[in-house]
This record gives C-alpha cells, structure tokens and sequence, in this order.
C-alpha cells in the first residue's frame, strides 16, 4: 500500500541534538530566568519535572497543557499559573540561544521538499510536553517552517502523548488518514516505534539513536537519512 502521511518525530529525527545536552541547557537557562522572578531552581525544576510526568501519563481527559499546569501548581502553589507570562518571556528571548546544542540537518530540508512535490502528507509527531511556542522555535532550528506541516503536536492540542497508541490515532485523525497509510519516522526505540502496534509503517532513524533498553532494533527498518530516502522513495 502506498502510504499517503508521513509523521516526523522532531528532535533526533528532523533536528539533530544530543538530547542530554539539550534538557541541560534547557533547565539551566528556565531555572536561570525564573529565578528573577522568585522561584528556586531545584523546586523549579522538579515542578517542572512533576508536569512533565503528568502528561506522559495522560489519560485524555484533559490537554498536556491542563494535566501540566494542574501538577505544576501543586508543587509551587494554587496560583502558579499567573506565573505563565514569565515562561513565555523564556521562550521567546532566551530559549533559542539553547539552538547551539542542536545541529542541523540540510537533508531535513530536502526531504520535506520532495513529500511536498509528491502531495504527500506531513505531520510533526514531536512528543507534547512543550508549548506551542517552544516547538514551532525547534522547527526553525531544523531549518524547516511551521507551514511544512499539516498538523503539529504540543502540549496545548494533544491529551495523549508518546508512545501511547491513542497518541499516533489521534495525529492520523487529525490529518485524515488511516493508521495504516501512514509512516512513522523517529530515532527513540521507546517512544516512536510503537506507532507499529497501530498499524503504521515505522523507519528508526539511527544518526541519533535512543534506545534507553538495547532492544534488538533489527525488528524495525532503520538507518541514516540516506537510508530513509531510499525507503521512502519506494512508499510515495
């Protein structure tokens, strides 16, 4: 079957990072700039922590952005959400800075190209724990604009969030395709191949490989970008 949708995994996939450098920076330069404001950077941090972990464990009944704040404001206090503006002023003047953790691929490019010229589409199926904001920044890293995709996963649109299969239906839903006319391209074993149990094609890709249990990853098609080319060109 041809497939008609491409779902793309964001970081380690469309842009290169080392991810453990990445949230190092990340957490560095927010505990930085919210300390102006009052927070401490240890409770900071596992606030932050505690929300993140709330949306991994979504269970659809509200959005990321809810089940975020809900256990955010349990551990700094009932009104931390007012706090909000000051989250948005990381993101906008200091998050992009943390760009030079990441590389960037060209290939990113050309790729989103030729599904563009092919009528193929395209979906950012990047994990939903950041905000809009956050994420459509990442994009820009990639060398890539928000207008590459049809649809875009963050933590303010999304109930569901890797490697749940409620998760890759809902993307599928949103695009208007079945499960099984679309492919999932990721680097994270854990999160992204998943999408298989749904009935997605999947395409590891190894350049930058997470693969936190050393599962046997000869199970999935994988390779560098030049491999994904190749596989892709014989699906659309």
């Amino acid at each position: 079957m041809k497939i008609k949708a491409i779902l793309f995994d964001l970081d380690g996939t469309l842009l290169p990072m080392n991810q453990d450098e990445f949230l190092k920076a990340y957490f560095g330069g927010i505990a930085e700039h919210l300390s102006h404001y009052g927070y401490n950077p240890s409770e900071l941090i596992g606030a932050i922590n505690a929300g993140t972990r709330a949306m991994l464990k979504n269970d659809g009944g509200v959005t990321g952005e809810v089940a975020f704040w809900n256990a955010f404001s349990e551990k700094i206090g009932k009104n931390a959400r007012k706090d909000e503006p000051y989250f948005e002023e990381f993101y906008l003047k200091k998050f992009p800075s943390i760009h030079t953790t990441c590389g960037c691929n060209p290939h990113s490019r050309e790729l989103l190209d030729l599904l563009h010229q092919k009528g193929v589409k395209t979906a950012l199926a990047t994990n939903p724990v950041f905000p809009r904001i956050a994420t459509l920044e990442r994009i820009r890293w990639a060398g890539l604009t928000p207008d590459d995709f049809e649809y875009i996963t963050t933590y303010e649109n999304s109930r569901f969030c890797k490697p749940r299969a409620e998760y890759y239906s809902e993307v599928a839903e949103k695009i208007g395709v079945s499960p099984e006319e679309c492919l999932m391209v990721g680097n994270d074993v854990g999160d992204d191949m998943p999408a298989m149990n749904l009935g997605m094609r999947v395409f590891l890709l190894t350049d930058c490989l997470i693969n936190t249990k050393n599962e046997d990853i000869s199970a999935y098609p994988h390779g560098d970008f030049d491999a994904l080319f190749e596989f892709i060109n014989k699906l659309v």
